[in-house]
């Protein structure tokens, strides 16, 4: 609100005086001749300033940034990398890291960013979250030798910190579902699991006898051996996927380590490439991806039908945006098939932070019409989506 005669605004309990309203408005407005502050800026402010008039204006380039001089918001490319990585270097100093990995994405986007990442010391000064990976992993056999082992390097440590976020969780949640799906509901008198049992009844407990009516019988699980589930996650590598490969890869290396869950990785196009092989390290999966392309989404779920051997305990999770270059109709009657030979199919429009991508609306309804909704799914998400599959409950689906 605003108090009387001071020309002071106070907002959440902060006093703003009018010198610094006008110094914000000129921080927003980019100082162009018709912003109307008559306000210059200096120190931190005048860098910040040269800092967003590279990225966010109408014809300079980041060559400027950190030099100061106030100019007018321009961008524009025209920078060699020394001076890019000078900005990096200084939108780094002066946003926080969420930001800064905003202002990373838009500069790839509008100064040409991708073909400077292709050079070592341009590498080395990014921050590093899961979009630049994708871009990295677009530029694919661009990219020279010099720079593949610190591209390499960026990869890991995004993935370690993937995996340090999301594996205990992972671990914990599928190993429940794991032992809840093994559990027998009606055991033999001497598979009964008789602490379980007992825990389960006892709101039977009747006092005048000192015993617990056991109205629901639980067994021991069965042999590992027996119950080992199958998940194999299909995904699709065109390029507006990039992030969903990043985590399938993490999420992919978590499964295949635990022992009760066989898994297999399958990337898809025009082509399928099964990775399995690679899933002891996420790094080597994401390097034998090729984002961009065509798709076939009937040809990969194809293959994955074809190395099936026990329906009943297998989860097929296909991770793509739906738009269909191959067969539709083969497409869709190949998730009934496996569906009706006791498969859990799951479909997913996307595997990230960041909300519902575009989508083939059409192929998502035909989906959902046979049982198999399509949604996107965060990393967060997905173990629970994973623990409702193996259990055969309904999935978590989030709301629109």
């Amino acid at each position: 609100m605003d108090t009387a005669g001071g020309g002071e605004r106070v907002r959440e309990g902060y006093a703003v005086d009018g010198d610094e309203r006008v110094r914000r408005w000129r921080m927003v407005l980019g100082g162009e001749g018709a912003d109307g502050t008559g306000c210059s800026l200096t120190g931190t402010d005048l860098a910040v300033d040269a800092a967003l008039t590279a990225l966010y204006g109408s014809g300079g380039n980041p060559a400027g940034a950190g030099a100061g001089g106030g100019r007018g918001r321009s961008a524009g490319l025209g920078a060699s990398a020394p001076s890019m990585a000078r900005w990096l270097g200084d939108i780094r100093t002066y946003f926080p890291s969420s930001v800064v990995q905003i202002m990373q994405r838009d500069a790839i986007d509008r100064l040409g960013l991708a073909t400077l990442l292709l050079e070592p010391e341009m590498l080395e000064a990014v921050e590093a979250d899961v979009h630049l990976v994708g871009t990295l992993l677009s530029l694919g056999k661009a990219m020279p030798e010099t720079t593949r082992e610190t591209a390499r390097a960026v990869v890991r440590k995004v993935v370690a910190d993937l995996e340090r976020r999301l594996a205990t969780r992972t671990v914990s949640t599928l190993t429940g579902a794991l032992d809840r799906a093994a559990r027998v509901s009606r055991p033999r008198h001497r598979d009964i699991d008789w602490d379980r049992t007992i825990r389960a009844n006892l709101k039977n407990y009747l006092p005048e006898f000192g015993t617990v009516v056991p109205e629901r019988l639980i067994g021991y699980g069965r042999a590992a051996g027996s119950v080992r589930k199958e998940v194999v996650l299909c995904i699709d590598q065109s390029g507006s996927m990039a992030a969903s490969v990043v985590h399938a890869a993490v999420f992919g290396a978590v499964l295949a380590s635990m022992r009760s869950i066989a898994t297999r990785l399958v990337v898809f196009d025009t082509s399928v490439v099964d990775l399995t092989d690679q899933l002891d390290d996420p790094v080597d999966v994401l390097f034998g991806t090729r984002l961009g392309g065509g798709t076939d989404i009937n040809r990969a779920l194809a293959y994955c039908q074809s190395r099936i051997t026990r329906p009943a305990d297998t989860v097929v999770v296909l991770i793509s945006d739906l738009y269909e270059g191959g067969i539709r109709d083969e497409m869709l009657k190949r998730v009934a098939a496996m569906q009706a030979s006791g498969v859990q199919f799951v479909a997913l429009l996307a595997l990230s932070d960041e909300g519902t991508p575009a989508y083939d609306r059409e192929h998502a309804a035909a989906l959902a019409a046979l049982g198999a909704p399509a949604f996107a799914c965060t990393p967060d998400l997905f173990p629970e989506v994973m623990a409702a599959a193996i259990e055969k409950r309904p999935l978590p689906v989030p709301d629109p």
